[in-house]
């Protein structure tokens, strides 16, 4: 298996390219838009092919690359809910699984961050690789008080789906702050605070008392992450 994690400082979003050493096709997750030379440029180094691009949700921080690379390279695009993003090559649901030559991606539809949030889970080699989006951060979770968030969907989430996973799998978030690469569900399980508030109830007030501002780029990207990338009049 090939794997990067690339970063993009102006949001802090990680993107993750998953690639096929043998057959050479490849997976990039959460792409940013002004990134795509970059992509390009890595693409191109290690003579691989992009089959599929897929966002973890309608992302409010950066504008996504999707449509871009479908344009590029005539890769599959994936995300968000069933007619929710109509450019996508198509949506995700809860136990697609997406083929990346012999990688399997399978797909965890966890609602709460956003009411289209999705996790995909590699499993490689014995070892869990699990690209949280929004869902799980590294000692945080995504807030929950736009784009249909629900905190009561977000714990079920975490613990119904994320947390019940083996407590080695590798954790790679779609944003960090801090400068944290990666974590495991055993780590975040026994040191996130937010996981550790002592209820469902005291969750829910916690998310609900955030007092976040909205990011700043939240209307200019919402409308274009809806169309792909692509900006609206």
């Amino acid at each position: 298996m090939i794997f990067r994690q690339l970063f993009d400082a102006e949001s802090a979003t990680y993107t993750y390219l998953v690639a096929d050493e043998h057959s050479r096709d490849a997976c990039l997750i959460d792409p940013v838009l002004e990134k795509g030379p970059l992509y390009a440029q890595l693409l191109k180094e290690l003579n691989l092919n992009l089959v599929v691009a897929l966002d973890t949700h309608v992302h409010a921080d950066h504008v996504t690359a999707l449509g871009g690379l479908k344009e590029m390279y005539q890769c599959e695009t994936r995300v968000g809910t069933e007619n929710e993003v109509a450019c996508a090559s198509g949506p995700l649901h809860d136990g697609d699984k997406i083929i990346v030559g012999s990688l399997v991606l399978d797909v965890l539809y966890t609602p709460g961050h956003t009411s289209d949030s999705f996790c995909f889970l590699l499993q490689y080699q014995g070892q869990g690789y699990l690209f949280t989006g929004d869902t799980l951060l590294i000692r945080g979770t995504g807030r929950t008080d736009f784009q249909n968030g629900n905190p009561a969907q977000l714990y079920d989430s975490l613990h119904s789906k994320v947390l019940t996973l083996a407590g080695n799998t590798w954790v790679y978030p779609g944003h960090d702050y801090k400068g944290w690469t990666r974590s495991t569900v055993a780590e975040e399980i026994a040191h996130n605070p937010r996981l550790n508030l002592g209820s469902k109830e005291a969750f829910i007030d916690h998310m609900n008392n955030l007092n976040l501002p909205n990011p700043k780029l939240m209307d200019i990207a919402v409308p274009a992450n809806l169309a792909c990338g692509k900006s609206t009049p």
